[in-house]
């Protein structure tokens, strides 16, 4: 008898050998319920093992969650190796892989007894030593939610609850969430054959006839809603038909569509620039032989690099394998997801987080049963259970927004190189800006550099001009945000009827309040930042936790009304704008403008292609990919914005932000022109991005890493402390800094701090982190484990949690 290997949702780094519940096997890529501890907790099928010779008894399963895999053997290699790699559960590696809301586990949920009530209750207002704000709830409701019962167990209160269960005050019950992600069915009707010879009242005898009706227009089932919306009688009626047995009820899937509206068309165009010919001429071949092969394409902004994607899959779906293309972000899988689906209809499915958690299941179906042949997604999409998969395209390869910040930390980018050459695909990372590990890659034989160095039409690349703003003179009556080159030249744009584009990487209107009696600036009680003036709202907001309070008329800390709002973002930005351009159609883009949902990001762009819209002011996700033909002038308000970070990366970002905006402006018939304010307009980012040349910045940027011994000349892990109490998260990071450098990999790791992170406390959580830098990966790996495995008391007394970034793409 074979046992089954599964991994299960819960921080194991290990799979658990499992009985099948009955004589049927389940697939791989099932989910199932099975027993751990006294827990029960949602564990993934990932093959099968002989019968083992063991002690210890191997407890069956409990429940087959899954008619179909949710994933097939092919990705459990992938699975295994990111596990490995970013030293993270294999269970939890394929918890995040799928779609949110599938997991099912037991918990705890505490109730209070008849005793309890009468003797607890007493005990108020004052909660006795040990219970927490949750005393309060427990004797109001009666009962302590699975929710609330977690966070207990976790904190102090733990023993307190047991004790309480010993002297029967309360009951503490193991309950089952289940998961809150399903399939959605609806009710349907099939017509009994042959029908019976029965007689049937007016009622029936309508409602039959609709049914046939439904039914002619080559319908096999007809939706009972259907029915019903057409005559308001048929409710009663269908039930008597199916007590007559004329009629049968069956349930039926219904997909959830994630596009809404119908994207806008682009046509394919009849010819190819010769550049985008060159480049196909070396990607079709090893497409059509099958070959992993990861070219880099390097192309200027407007070059038509999404043609070429559109080309490369058609052939590969003509090879009959299928397609995956990443987007960085929900903003440009939305410019992207137009054109794939003007060449290819409904072969797309679309995985990102601007979909509802049923719209994303119902894509990932679609896809693991073979029904989408192209995945157009963000980040997570990198998972998609696509099978024969022939083509990787990885879109703004350098975007940081492909790495994941937080829980598994892995980086989609490198994992589509992973991915291709598992399947023998060929994989394509395109940018104007690549990241300069990349083009090290490109340079080395890692990858295969193609160049598209000409926009399409040889239309020009934009004349850039560089303001410094030191030398700007201050005009009380005018805005001290825009130069006056950049004033006239709004101004001169509009005049024209041309649209311009404002960037500023900021949100909010001013992002310091200080006061300028005491000098106080408000700050957010959870972390160590200053909170943002959002006007419109009238709110302060923390950009990091998200917490909120009253806009401030006067100092919290010596109640003077002598507040002054300093800094600013794009709100401000935008009311500025009506002032310089007062007649002018001036719309914001923000992640404050389309949080609510993906229909308002739309509704935005599409204002500003219909040129509804003449200015628009927008944050980095107007940068990236979008293409407004009419747009011929950019604004960029401060481009000193990320240069004073302390992260090895701050000069690439900046380069890469400026570079990218700039490439907004003269993508169609008019020349573009661009204005970058900056207070450093020597630094070599700056001026790079001013002449568009990518290689100079990269020689000198590559250079300063080479002497610092940053990547690509070596690898990083960030070891990274949190905790509520500051003085056990150090305590923390020092006593593991002091086991790394006692290691026998210590020779060959270079090993940095501890200190605490840039930013030193974030959501009530002080931070720590120790850097390890080397180039040797097995000792770097090595060091990661040791740290892992063997971790201080605190952490393994839950006091601090510890992770660790593999190849961070953030110091902060």
């Amino acid at each position: 008898m074979d046992y089954l290997v599964v991994a299960v949702a819960a921080p194991i780094f290990d799979t658990l050998t499992s009985a099948a519940k009955g004589p049927d096997i389940p697939a791989v890529g099932v989910r199932v319920l099975v027993p751990l501890g006294r827990r029960r907790i949602t564990g993934y099928v990932l093959g099968t093992t002989p019968e083992l010779k063991t002690e210890y008894t191997i407890r069956p399963i409990l429940d087959v969650l899954d008619r179909e895999p949710l994933f097939g053997a092919d990705l459990v290699p992938f699975f295994r190796w990111i596990a490995d790699y970013y030293q993270y559960p294999i269970g939890e590696v394929i918890k995040c892989a799928l779609p949110g809301g599938l997991t099912s586990q037991s918990g705890r949920q505490a109730t209070l007894t008849q005793k309890g009530r009468e003797e607890l209750s007493a005990l108020l207002p004052s909660p006795p030593p040990g219970a927490g704000p949750w005393f309060t709830d427990l004797i109001a409701t009666g009962s302590l939610s699975r929710a609330a019962c977690a966070a207990i167990w976790r904190g102090k209160g733990k023993k307190l609850l047991l004790a309480w269960q010993a002297k029967n005050l309360v009951t503490i019950d193991e309950v089952l969430q289940a998961a809150t992600t399903k399939a959605k069915t609806e009710v349907c009707l099939t017509l009994t054959e042959p029908l019976p010879d029965i007689t049937l009242k007016k009622s029936g005898e309508k409602t039959l006839n609709l049914i046939r009706e439904q039914q002619s227009s080559h319908k096999a089932v007809v939706s009972r809603r259907d029915i019903s919306k057409l005559y308001s009688g048929a409710g009663k009626a269908i039930r008597s038909l199916v007590e007559l047995g004329v009629v049968s009820l069956i349930d039926r899937q219904v997909y959830r569509d994630p596009f809404g509206e119908q994207p806008p068309f682009y046509p394919r165009p009849e010819v190819l620039t010769p550049e985008q010919g060159a480049v196909l001429e070396q990607i079709l071949p090893k497409i059509e032989s099958q070959t992993f092969t990861p070219f880099l394409i390097h192309g200027v902004t407007g070059c038509g690099k999404t043609e070429v994607y559109l080309r490369a899959a058609e052939t590969t779906l003509a090879q009959g394998r299928t397609v995956l293309v990443l987007v960085p972000e929900i903003a440009l899988a939305t410019q992207i997801e137009g054109h794939f689906f003007s060449r290819f209809g409904d072969k797309i499915a679309l995985l990102h987080s601007g979909l509802t958690s049923g719209e994303r299941f119902d894509e990932w179906q679609r896809i693991a049963r073979g029904q989408a042949l192209i995945v157009v997604g963000a980040r997570s999409a990198i998972f998609a259970p696509l099978a024969n998969l022939g083509l990787i395209i990885v879109d703004e390869e350098h975007d940081p927004a492909y790495k994941q910040d937080d829980n598994l930390r892995y980086n989609a980018r490198d994992l589509a190189v992973l991915r291709g050459r598992e399947n023998r695909a060929v994989v394509l990372l395109g940018s104007a800006t690549p990241a300069v590990t990349s083009y090290y890659n490109g340079l080395h034989g890692k990858f295969t550099t193609l160049t598209l160095a000409k926009r399409i039409f040889d239309r020009p690349l934009p004349e850039v001009e560089i303001v410094d703003l030191k030398k700007v003179p201050t005009v009380s009556e005018q805005s001290p945000l825009f130069s006056p080159n950049l004033r006239r030249a709004l101004q001169d744009n509009y005049a024209k009827g041309d649209q311009s584009l404002i960037f500023l990487n900021r949100r909010g209107f001013a992002n310091l309040l200080l006061c300028q009696d005491c000098g106080h600036s408000i700050s957010c009680p959870h972390c160590e930042v200053t909170l943002t003036l959002h006007k419109q709202k009238q709110r302060l907001i923390c950009h990091y936790c998200g917490h909120q309070s009253a806009s401030a008329a006067l100092c919290p800390h010596c109640r003077s009304a002598n507040v002054r709002q300093c800094g600013f973002g794009t709100e401000r930005i935008e009311e500025e704008l009506r002032l310089i351009v007062p007649k002018a159609t001036i719309a914001r883009l923000d992640r404050d403008t389309t949080s609510s949902n993906r229909k308002d990001f739309i509704k935005i762009l599409q204002a500003v292609r219909t040129r509804e819209t003449d200015i628009l002011v927008g944050t980095q996700m107007i940068t990236k990919g979008h293409h407004f033909p009419h747009v011929t002038l950019v604004g960029i308000i401060w481009a000193d914005t990320g240069l004073t970070l302390p992260d090895y990366k701050a000069a690439e970002r900046t380069f890469q932000l400026l570079s990218q905006v700039t490439g907004r402006a003269g993508r169609g018939e008019k020349p573009g022109r661009v204005i970058i304010q900056t207070f450093q307009p020597d630094h070599y980012a700056v001026v790079a991005a001013k002449e568009h040349d990518y290689q100079s910045f990269y020689d000198r940027d590559v250079s300063l890493r080479h002497a610092l011994n940053y990547p690509p000349y070596s690898r990083l892990v960030n070891v990274k402390f949190s905790g509520d109490r500051e003085e056990l998260v150090s305590q923390a990071a020092l006593e593991c800094a002091a086991l790394a450098r006692k290691s026998k990999n210590a020779a060959s790791v270079e090993i940095l701090g501890p200190a605490p992170a840039p930013l030193s406390k974030l959501r009530n959580r002080y931070r720590w982190q120790l850097l390890l830098k080397g180039q040797d990966l097995p000792s770097l790996t090595g060091l990661g484990h040791l740290l892992r495995t063997s971790p201080p008391a605190q952490v393994r007394n839950n006091k601090v949690r510890m992770t660790l970034d593999i190849d961070p793409d953030s110091m902060l």
